[in-house]
């Protein structure tokens, strides 16, 4: 079948049931019987899977996509308990959200890594190019922190074994601080997010560049790849919600800008929300499994791929299919 006679069947039946997402989303009782909006939301499921299985235009594809999701999580609001819809979103939700964003979780990603890489490899080639980027205290504390020579490894390394729970909060503090920061900025246009993910990939990545030309490779990369699974994925989604809110404002389509910016915040905190879960994962590693120096770094380098390997399975493979059982 045809895409444009595909579109003229059902077109009438996504606009009926976007305006049942709107009323429910703003809190209105339904207008329809009981039982019609999940039967809607089955046929709208069956109906997107026609359209990727038969090739259709990525935007018909993707506005297909926006409405599942929306249905989804207006279903489960009003069917499931508090609980229930966290572990929805965390078993499936979450990585069908991040699938669904993929453009704005591709750009953050490659303005977060592409800095990072970048600027690690310059400071590593040209090492004063570090002190354009960091203040000499900054960096010699960096050098403090991944002494191999340390009992402990990151911030506070001199710290006993006892404090690492006062760690564990001050990561969730300072990690979710920034992840709210990087999205909230999206407000200036998009501009405050650009600067965050730039800020940080190049912050991290000269001193990533440093420590390894000064022969500190081994404690710093054994640091942060446990960890860095979660902490720096996380980034780039709140990036991704970041950059969101700026296009919301700066190319609202048929949309006016208010009500862009509504669609695009409902999205985007879905991605925060997970980032911020990635986030408390990733201070309870840091804090009690990338600071030890009993594991050797082999042993942490294979942990941390492992952990990778997980993150990325989760990403590709968690909710798919679950729209036909539901």
């Amino acid at each position: 079948m045809k895409q444009a006679v595909f579109e003229r069947q059902h077109q009438a039946d996504w606009q009926e049931f976007a305006a049942q997402l709107d009323a429910l989303e703003g809190g209105k009782p339904r207008s329809t019987q009981p039982g019609t909006f999940p039967a809607a939301y089955r046929r709208l499921c069956q109906q997107l899977a026609l359209a990727e299985s038969r090739g259709y235009s990525s935007q018909l594809i993707e506005q297909l996509r926006q409405l599942a999701l929306r249905g989804h999580q207006q279903l489960y609001r009003h069917r499931s308990p508090l609980l229930g819809r966290l572990l929805g979103f965390i078993s499936g939700g979450f990585a069908r959200t991040v699938r669904a964003q993929w453009r704005y979780v591709l750009a953050a990603s490659v303005l977060f890594y592409g800095s990072l890489l970048g600027m690690a490899t310059l400071v590593y080639l040209f090492p004063d190019l570090v002190y354009s980027v960091l203040p000499a205290d900054q960096v010699a504390q960096m050098e403090q922190m991944y002494d191999p020579d340390a009992s402990r490894l990151g911030r506070f390394a001199e710290r006993g074994a006892g404090d690492d729970w006062l760690m564990f909060g001050y990561y969730i503090m300072n990690n979710i601080g920034i992840a709210f920061q990087t999205f909230a900025s999206g407000l200036l246009f998009g501009l405050g997010t650009l600067f965050f993910l730039l800020f940080n990939g190049l912050t991290i990545g000269a001193v990533a560049g440093h420590l390894s030309g000064i022969g500190y490779h081994q404690p710093f990369w054994s640091f942060v790849i446990g960890h860095g699974a979660f902490e720096l994925t996380a980034i780039t989604f709140a990036g991704a919600a970041g950059l969101q809110l700026g296009v919301a404002l700066l190319a609202p389509g048929r949309l006016t800008r208010g009500n862009a910016l509504r669609q695009a915040a409902r999205q985007g905190i879905q991605l925060v929300g997970g980032a911020t879960l990635f986030l408390l994962i990733a201070a309870f590693v840091e804090a009690y499994w990338s600071s030890m120096t009993l594991a050797t770094p082999a042993i942490k380098y294979i942990v941390g791929a492992l952990l990778w390997l997980i993150v990325a399975i989760y990403f590709c493979l968690a909710g798919r299919g679950q729209h036909a059982a539901e």
